[in-house]
């Protein structure tokens, strides 16, 4: 597999973003939602700012405020035995019986704009900013899919009841519309279909069970965007493999001569994060045809080995043109990397099953 990744990369990173909320610091500018649009490649960027504490002892955990201008700050004393900071991204109350815990960031969505899809700006307004009782703890990893002249914006949306996946639409990335919640707590890595087949939209989702099951991947349709049922389990967990820990959707599929192509995150039981590909039935989405026996990318690259946390990378949205394939994604739960891969190599590379 012939792998080129840009020599510019990192592309984004949170030493070019500037804060917005002041007395905080972006520590995160990654996992961004990709979109071609008016002669521009678009970075919806996960923005991730934390409050800068003048204790080294204290931890400032932020939480939204829908009612007030700037999040509340909650302060977690280090040296307290309630509370476990082993995970830089978030603490945990082990006291709590629901494993209640505070993001130490809280995370938004900025545009970055580039012409030629290796240089970029960043925009110095949030596109999409917390609201509401379901966001208090920030929204998460967006992605994109361009039905029509519309773009509809999906994320997950973080609060103490839990994480589900929000959807919103803008036709010109300068404005948008909110819809709600479209897949409830706990779910994530939502991925909606281009195009209707045989009728119905189609979504990738993710739950993530607390009791009988595991983080895999299902499928779910559609009438109308904002309604989904009839779920299936589309692909699941391989023990020894390097998507034996978790799955979860990537980049939005697309057609193929094959089917559609889904560029999927894996994780193992260490939480190295992978990028791989399911090739799925093209008149039938819920029906897998072929799968990667081994990762398409792994984290290699310095940038991907080392940051917030690392040995991760993890696409959300990426561009096809012809053969060629770039795939946004980010790295170390830091910054924004490309990698080019070609359509056929990836097609030749899966194992295929029957």
């Amino acid at each position: 597999m012939n792998v080129y990744r840009y020599e510019e990369n990192p592309l984004v990173t949170p030493s070019g973003v500037k804060p917005y909320l002041d007395g905080f610091e972006v520590i995160g500018a990654f996992n961004a939602g990709i979109a071609g649009h008016d002669g521009e490649v678009l970075m919806l960027l996960r923005v991730a700012e934390r409050p800068v504490s003048p204790d080294p002892g204290i931890v400032l955990a932020p939480v939204c405020d829908p009612n007030a201008p700037a999040p509340r700050l909650v302060e977690l004393r280090r040296d307290d035995p309630r509370y476990d900071f082993s995970d830089p991204r978030v603490v945990r109350d082990v006291t709590a019986d629901t494993g209640f815990a505070y993001l130490t960031s809280i995370s938004y969505i900025r545009i970055a704009r580039s012409r030629d899809g290796r240089r970029f700006t960043v925009d110095d307004e949030p596109f999409v900013y917390p609201s509401g009782p379901l966001e208090t703890f920030g929204i998460e990893d967006p992605r994109v899919t361009r039905i029509g002249d519309t773009h509809y914006l999906y994320f997950s949306a973080v609060s103490p009841v839990g994480i589900g996946v929000s959807l919103a639409s803008t036709e010109d990335f300068r404005t948008v519309k909110r819809h709600g919640m479209i897949f409830g707590p706990d779910n994530k890595d939502v991925l909606i279909f281009p195009e209707k087949v045989n009728g119905k939209y189609y979504a990738l989702h993710r739950p993530t069970v607390r009791s009988v099951g595991r983080p895999e991947i299902w499928i779910a349709e559609s009438d109308n965007l904002l309604y989904w049922g009839n779920h299936k389990h589309l692909a699941g967990l391989r023990e020894g493999m390097w998507d034996s820990g978790r799955i979860g959707g990537g980049a939005v599929p697309f057609r193929t001569e094959k089917g559609w192509l889904e560029l999927y995150h894996g994780a193992t039981k260490e939480h190295r994060y992978s990028m791989g590909a399911l090739l799925l039935d093209p008149d039938d989405p819920s029906r897998v045809i072929a799968r990667s026996d081994r990762p398409l990318l792994e984290p290699e690259a310095e940038y991907e080995r080392n940051g917030f946390f690392g040995e991760v990378v993890f696409s959300c949205g990426a561009l096809v043109e012809g053969d060629t394939v770039r795939m946004y994604y980010g790295v170390a739960d830091t910054s924004m990397a490309c990698a080019e891969l070609r359509v056929s190599e990836i097609l030749d590379s899966l194992t295929y099953f029957g």
